[in-house]
């Protein structure tokens, strides 16, 4: 067997390793019983990290199968990011013993992997400009921050379904319903994904790109058709409207449907269970985390913020300066993606200025943890896919 299949074998395992260890975490929330939670909790982490020594199995591989770093494009990033990400729940979790962080952590970690899985996972060479060791230092400590840092958001959902009163409908009980949402609206674009994928939709259309005609093919059905765009698959869901002009790129056409179907896959997600369940979800899942002790989880968060922080300013801040100037002769360019890395450092800044010096604790900072990962995920997909850039993966 290939260095390759055996890499995305590792990966898939510890895909389906760390699903089961959010089962067992997710059985401690009715347990009564001290002596079993405990069992439960060590049984759940003893799996998480048997799937992360799987997921460095298939890092190792893969670097050995490609040459090089597996960080050189959205694919190996995500899947990157989203090991670190448990990563950084086994230290925390080792340290303050939370069994309800794994059932918030663990899932955040899962639909970072699946999302990986929906872009191309072919092995591809470095381009010139990524020949470099800075790769391997800036991108891979870049990640390490923000996932260290996107614990602090699980922690923070925690707190806030735990607290925020949910008895009658408030702006606060309106903005946690939008979280969930968002996260539904992640798995929804990883359903309606895999079910076109499955069935090998495509439509083509024509569409002048720089005052050049242009295939742009569809991998599903053309809500958003391109701007000025001509359908030429014959008998194919023809679109309802076009994409804005504003919208630059030969692939934004797709990646603005791609958007719109993922608000869709995600509102018709979150319908049913509030359907099923005839309240808000945030209210459904509140009495599951009546264990759950506020002040140690707001710890877990704030702490989250105070290690990843530094690991991030080092990563995405000196190091990217470094190679840039080593790149492209300049610290600093204004580059979308260096404008986003700064919001983000500026940000966490302030979250721990107003934590250490305003005494922003508890539910301010648990808002603070969310928003932070709002501006992390909006960096890492929306820059990447949405805003071409020099740090563009896709």
């Amino acid at each position: 067997m290939e260095l390759s299949a055996i890499s995305s074998n590792l990966l898939y395992a510890s895909f389906f390793i760390y699903l089961i260890a959010t089962f067992i975490f997710g059985a401690t929330v009715k347990m009564t019983n001290e002596k079993t939670n405990k069992k439960l909790g060590n049984a759940g982490i003893g799996l998480t990290i048997v799937g992360f020594i799987t997921q460095i199995g298939y890092f190792i591989t893969r670097w050995i199968a490609a040459g090089h770093a597996p960080v050189s494009n959205l694919f190996e990033f995500m899947t990157f990011f989203g090991m670190m990400l448990v990563f950084g729940f086994i230290v925390l979790f080792l340290i303050y013993r939370i069994t309800l962080l794994g059932l918030f952590a663990l899932p955040v970690a899962l639909l970072v992997i699946a999302y990986a899985s929906m872009f191309p996972t072919e092995i591809s060479p470095l381009v010139p400009s990524l020949k470099s060791h800075w790769l391997y230092i800036h991108v891979t400590t870049a990640a390490l921050g923000q996932a260290i840092l996107a614990i602090s958001f699980a922690a923070g959902l925690i707190y806030l379904i735990r607290q925020v009163n949910q008895e009658k409908a408030t702006k606060r009980t309106r903005w946690l319903e939008f979280v969930l949402f968002a996260l539904m609206s992640a798995l929804g674009y990883i359903v309606v994904a895999s079910g076109f994928g499955a069935a090998d939709y495509k439509t083509v259309f024509e569409a002048p790109v720089n005052e050049q005609m242009t295939e742009i093919t569809y991998e599903m059905p053309a809500i958003a058709g391109p701007n000025d765009g001509e359908l030429v698959t014959e008998g194919a869901f023809g679109p309802l409207f076009e994409t804005p002009g504003w919208m630059q790129g030969v692939n934004a056409p797709v990646k603005f449907n791609t958007i719109i179907w993922s608000l869709m896959a995600g509102l018709v997600i979150y319908g049913l269970l509030r359907l099923i369940l005839r309240k808000r979800i945030a209210k459904s899942i509140q009495p599951l985390l009546k264990s759950a002790s506020p002040r140690l989880v707001d710890e877990v968060s704030y702490r989250s913020v105070a290690i990843g922080f530094p690991v991030f300013t080092l990563g995405a801040i000196i190091f990217a300066s470094i190679w840039a100037q080593e790149a492209w002769d300049r610290f600093w360019g204004w580059d979308p993606k260096e404008v986003w890395a700064l919001i983000t450092w500026l940000f966490y800044a302030a979250f721990l200025h107003l934590r250490l010096t305003r005494g922003w604790e508890g539910e301010r900072s648990a808002w603070l943890a969310v928003i932070g990962f709002a501006i992390i995920m909006f960096n890492l997909l929306a820059v990447n896919l949405i805003i071409s850039g020099l740090h563009s993966y896709a």
